[in-house]
């Protein structure tokens, strides 16, 4: 499917006119520099571990009052250019001027990050509680305080982190940006209407989608043959970012990766098992959705090539206008302030929605400054891809109600990152199933479901891959076949009889861009956790509408404020329940139960 109009390219003009600016030549160079005065203003007030706990008088609490303020506006500062940077190097990876000046940009972030740990390792090193007693700014910062004082325990010498963080550039971050390059640049031959030509890999990916069984078997078998001929380099990669990853949390003395991915998601092993096991006993419901829509399609079982196949043809078009449109207007069926705000965002082209050779593949939002996001996209005209708007969207919608928040207040966990975006996105999906034709309700149930099987099954799986190379990488490099055969008994495990076991997808490790990153292992679950918290607060707000509306943009605004459980607590959940996740999960078994009888009609 093909849309008819043109999709709009974001706008970043209102930052710097272009790379290639004097402005932004002045903006870069100012941004370094700030970051060289930070360095020199922390080493000035002493930002570092100290030998003994200071005493808290009143030049002390004015110090420590100045380094937070500094410290937040510099965040803000580099937030906004490395997003600019970010969106040219996102859209077209080819861009060598792109590349260069975010090269130049690494070296500051390099020493940022070394403040970082400067600051976690001063705040480690004072009595927190008293200094949240004698200073407004410790109180209005007590959460993000209180969680670098325990990530302090964790921390290597000064001198290990500044050499960790400087040889991060050369090693993690450098084996992240060849992935990013390799898959965003791989370009694959297919045959189409007798004509073979080159097409970029998120076209291919798209493919998957189509109706022609064919072209999907084809398009596939051409996906794994791209991504065998560079299994070799991306091999290379995912092995040194997991050993960086083993050695680095060695040393921090952090139990295993896993125990290092729980603190930063705000969450505890209790949460995370519990949630893992409701979906563990949700899998032969998902097999029961996977089974209906093979038979839907005439299949006895599905192959991977067709876990994304429509199961009826959407004689609804959604071209991008329309889109944004009904998103528009059923955000306000919440709240007119939600509606605004994606109206702005479409008004103002903070969205790039075409996909084209050279752009990333998926989609994301990013916040840039002040209330103001960037949203990425690969837009197709059907409801899946205005569902992903929606989503994108709700991330935006969260970023603005953090918009009085400083830096330090706003850095939310993953686990809580996704709650505003499945809470929009349900909203479009219950309206659209209200306002079609029932011969249309089969074909969005089934784009929902597509999707929340992925969060649910297809997640479960890289979660125990993900596990499996991290214990297995720590006595030696495996090999391309060693990791596809990890991924695909991981599929196996998860999926079970729900597709054919001889048709799965061997290099997804090398697909999924999150498992290529140093700072954020085990980036999988906090999806799952999204959409089934964001399922539990839905079913909340369906409850007591105007009672949940009260809350709901203070807990968005909170999520960098409070732990996961705090947080949950405010709406009477209790997350390291499993009857929680179960009722989250009773959400989509209804709507299983749902598709199967439109499926009998």
């Amino acid at each position: 499917m093909s849309t008819t109009t043109a999709l709009p390219h974001w706008d970043m003009t209102v930052v710097y006119p272009g790379l290639d600016s004097p402005e932004f030549a002045q903006g870069l160079s100012q941004v370094l520099q700030h970051i060289d005065e930070l360095a020199s203003f922390f080493a000035e007030k002493q930002v570092q571990a100290l030998p003994a706990t200071p005493v808290l008088d009143e030049a002390f609490v004015h110090d420590f009052e100045q380094v937070v303020a500094r410290y937040n506006a510099m965040s803000d500062e580099v937030r906004t250019i490395s997003v600019y940077i970010s969106s040219f190097v996102n859209t077209n990876s080819q861009d060598n001027l792109a590349q260069a000046k975010y090269s130049e940009l690494q070296r500051g972030l390099t020493l940022l990050a070394q403040q970082a740990t400067r600051f976690t390792a001063w705040i480690g090193s004072l009595d927190v509680e008293a200094l949240i007693e004698r200073s407004q700014v410790a109180r209005d910062h007590a959460f993000p305080l209180r969680k670098a004082y325990k990530q302090a325990r964790h921390l290597m010498s000064p001198v290990e982190e500044e050499l960790a963080s400087e040889l991060n550039v050369s090693s993690g971050s450098a084996w992240t940006k060849l992935h990013g390059n390799i898959s965003s640049q791989l370009n694959v031959l297919l045959e189409i209407d007798s004509e073979t030509k080159s097409y970029p890999m998120s076209a291919i990916r798209n493919m998957a989608f189509s109706e022609d069984r064919d072209l999907r078997r084809r398009a596939y078998e051409a996906e794994l043959a791209a991504w065998k001929s560079s299994a070799v380099p991306l091999a290379a990669a995912l092995n040194s970012i997991k050993n960086e990853v083993n050695v680095i949390s060695r040393r921090r003395q952090w139990e295993s990766p896993l125990e290092a991915s729980l603190f930063d998601s705000s969450i505890d092993r209790e949460t995370l098992d519990a949630m893992l096991s409701a979906a563990r006993a949700s899998f032969p419901d998902w097999r029961r959705y996977l089974r209906t829509k093979a038979r839907l399609l005439g299949l006895e079982k599905l192959a991977w090539y067709d876990l994304f196949a429509p199961v009826a043809r959407e004689s609804k078009v959604w071209e991008f206008s329309e889109a944004s449109n009904f998103i528009i207007e059923q955000f306000g069926s919440y709240s007119q302030r939600l509606s605004d705000y994606a109206a702005r965002a479409f008004r103002e082209r903070w969205i790039d929605a075409e996909p084209r050779p050279g752009k990333r593949d998926g989609a994301y939002c990013a916040s840039l400054r002040a209330d103001e996001s960037r949203i990425l996209a690969n837009f197709k005209p059907a409801f899946a891809g205005m569902s992903t708007l929606a989503h994108e969207l709700g991330h935006g919608y969260h970023n603005l109600n953090m918009l009085k928040r400083t830096a330090l207040q706003r850095r939310h966990p993953m686990t809580l990152a996704e709650t505003a975006s499945i809470f929009c996105e349900t909203i479009i999906r219950h309206a659209a199933l209200h306002q079609v034709e029932p011969s249309e309700q089969i074909a969005i149930l089934e784009a929902s479901l597509q999707g929340s099987c992925q969060v649910v099954v297809d997640i479960s799986s890289r979660f125990l891959f993900e596990q499996n190379v991290f214990e297995k990488r720590q006595r030696r490099e495996l090999s391309v076949d060693e990791l596809n055969e990890l991924m695909l008994d991981s599929q196996r495990q998860t999926y079970g009889d729900g597709l054919d076991e001889a048709v799965l997808h061997p290099y997804m490790w090398a697909v999924k861009g999150h498992y290529y990153n140093t700072g954020r292992s085990y980036y999988n679950y906090p999806y799952m956790f999204g959409l089934l918290f964001g399922l539990g607060l839905y079913a909340r707000y369906q409850q007591q509408p105007e009672e949940f509306k009260q809350s709901y943009d203070d807990l968005l605004s909170s999520t960098g404020m409070a732990s996961a459980a705090e947080l949950a607590q405010r709406f009477g959940i209790d997350i390291r329940s499993e009857s929680f996740w179960r009722s989250s999960l009773d959400i989509t078994r209804q709507d299983i139960d749902l598709f199967e009888q439109l499926a009998e009609k």
